[in-house]
């Protein structure tokens, strides 16, 4: 399906091709809405720090992110949202490979839809979702188990809702570094939330069922698909040091 395709219609899936030079191109695997398209959600997969393999849709992080593409596009696409699941170039972040990738994919989702995009991200790919937040088309970005190394810009998430999710059991990215984001995060965001899961770790696999409920009820509900329920409401209107605090 070409990028300037007609959204309306059943939920396709579609390669939409790369404009970004390099030995590799990015492309997007689409779920489409029914119906007008009313908002948009992009998710990025997860990769390592240093490589310059050719990332693949077959790789386990990529794998690992399609069961909240399917759960996001069951719950929204009759209410107009498209789910969208990029793949990378490259493996690895190098020197910021991937937030160039979602900016490219924010390009073609924006071109295509025009509407509101929720950045969905999980370990490297939350890093690049955070970093590539001042795209004009980003309302909210949900980040699950971020990689955070020191001194990670903010500036680019003002305006933006920010919902982070850290199981207390990972140890491949560090709690205690996306606490430190969200506490220089919280002044410059519209609104930010970060939980602490109980009982689980980096890869989402124990309380799976937690984690996509998580990220569903934030993207459906920061883009305005669906009202963000009291839970969440009250969350985001927390203190500054409880919101980074919320255990869940």
């Amino acid at each position: 399906m070409d990028a300037t395709a007609p959204a309306a219609g059943p939920a396709k899936a579609s390669t939409i091709a790369s404009t970004v030079p390099g030995p590799d191109t990015p492309s997007l695997l689409t779920l489409g809405p029914r119906g007008r398209p009313r908002a948009a959600v992009v998710i990025a997969h997860g990769g390592k720090s240093q490589s310059t393999a050719r990332d693949s849709n077959l790789r386990t992080p990529a794998l690992r992110m399609l069961p909240f593409l399917l759960d996001l596009a069951r719950s929204g696409r009759r209410l107009g949202l498209a789910s969208v699941q990029l793949r990378y170039r490259l493996v690895g972040y190098n020197d910021g490979d991937p937030v160039r990738d979602v900016e490219w994919a924010l390009d073609r989702v924006a071109e295509r839809y025009d509407v509101p995009i929720c950045l969905l991200g999980h370990s490297m790919g939350a890093r690049a979702a955070l970093r590539a937040a001042g795209h004009p088309a980003v309302v909210s970005v949900v980040a699950l188990a971020p990689w955070c190394p020191p001194a990670e810009p903010v500036a680019q998430l003002a305006g933006r809702t920010v919902a982070i999710a850290h199981g207390v059991r990972d140890r491949i990215t560090d709690p205690g570094r996306s606490l430190e984001l969200a506490r220089r995060a919280h002044p410059v965001a519209a609104r930010l939330a970060r939980f602490e899961l109980r009982g689980t770790g980096h890869t989402m696999l124990q309380r799976l069922p937690a984690w996509q409920s998580f990220a569903r009820r934030l993207t459906l509900g920061t883009l305005g698909i669906r009202p963000l329920d009291d839970q969440l409401a009250a969350a985001f209107a927390l203190p500054a040091d409880q919101a980074v605090r919320i255990s869940g």
